[in-house]
């Protein structure tokens, strides 16, 4: 069974957290610089924030500084990074719209069953599923790879942007079925036991 202990430090004062909002502190940063196509700023910048939201979850289980805030602030840091991202390279012609559009539209579509969850039967969990956890590396992987072309337009990085697009396009539409597949089984199993503590944004 998970050790589903928290840490009694301070939330704000936890290392974990505190990689976290580093990584959110970033974001601003990193559109910036996309901006004014310093794409090699941005580029490494980039690679820094992967770097902190994997150190961040290390570090909560080996320093045990699990905090309530931080099973909320992890998700929220990591969508605002690729939401950011995927807007302001649509927005410079790097990414084609109707990939944003999906992205998008995935995630307001997941928040809006999730409200109709919560106000229908009281449930607000949701377990991470492969699917979306493989969404989420291929949309990190195709950001990379986006911004890794403009300082490097060979040809296999240019075949690494186009299959890294195109499997976004496709692992964004299929984990996003399965999302509404789940949750509709969900609505119909009122009585199975759940935490309502826990919130975790697929």
């Amino acid at each position: 069974m998970a050790d589903l202990s928290y840490s009694r430090l301070s939330p704000l004062r936890s290392a974990p957290n505190l990689l976290t909002l580093l990584r959110i502190c970033l974001v601003p940063i990193l559109v910036a610089a996309i901006l004014e196509d310093r794409f090699a700023l941005g580029f490494v910048l980039f690679v820094v924030a992967g770097l902190t939201d994997a150190l961040d979850g290390l570090l909560a289980r080996l320093l045990k500084q699990r905090t309530l805030l931080g099973e909320y602030l992890d998700p929220v840091a990591d969508k605002l990074l690729l939401s950011a991202l995927f807007l302001v390279l649509t927005h410079k012609n790097l990414i084609p719209v109707r990939v944003t559009v999906l992205v998008f539209g995935r995630d307001v579509g997941i928040l809006l069953v999730a409200a109709i969850l919560y106000a229908a039967v009281g449930r607000r969990e949701f377990i991470p599923s492969l699917l979306g956890k493989a969404n989420t590396l291929v949309q990190i992987a195709a950001v990379a790879a986006v911004l890794f072309f403009q300082l490097n337009p060979a040809r296999w990085v240019g075949d690494l942007r186009w299959g890294a697009l195109n499997a976004t396009i496709v692992l964004t539409a299929l984990s996003g079925l399965h999302y509404a597949w789940v949750a509709s089984r969900r609505a119909g199993s009122n009585g199975v036991r759940h935490d309502p503590a826990r919130t975790i944004i697929l």
